[in-house]
């Protein structure tokens, strides 16, 4: 399984409330349009900072994060080189996004504890 991670920041034209609002509202369902995503992307999740007033913990400029899972690299490859998501998803990432200091992870994970979660 593969996981890739970005780390986003965003435009500066954008106040962060801005840039949650486009992540979410529009941004996800534009990139789940794509049916390469549909067939390739195995879990989506996004996350955006909250106020946590811990002694030590820095401050950060990141917006937030996306995290997508993927069987395999070709699976990762086929998304992120599909024509529909160059034509009509990556334009979009250029109007809310930061992308020359956004930071992107492909990994493979470790789980160290995977307890039950209730929500």
């Amino acid at each position: 399984m593969i996981k890739f991670m970005i780390l986003l920041r965003r435009s500066p034209a954008m106040s962060h409330a801005e840039f949650v609002e486009h992540h979410q509202r529009h941004h996800a369902p534009l990139f789940m349009s794509v049916p390469a995503v549909q067939q390739h992307v195995r879990r989506y999740v996004q996350t955006h900072p909250v106020a946590a007033d811990l002694p030590g913990l820095p401050t950060t400029d990141i917006d937030g994060t996306t995290e997508l899972w993927f069987d395999d690299q070709a699976a990762f490859a086929a998304v992120f080189t599909d024509p529909t998501y160059l034509d009509v998803v990556r334009p979009d990432e250029a109007r809310f996004l930061d992308l020359a200091r956004c930071e992107f992870l492909v990994t493979t994970e470790h789980v160290v504890h995977a307890g039950t979660l209730t929500l």
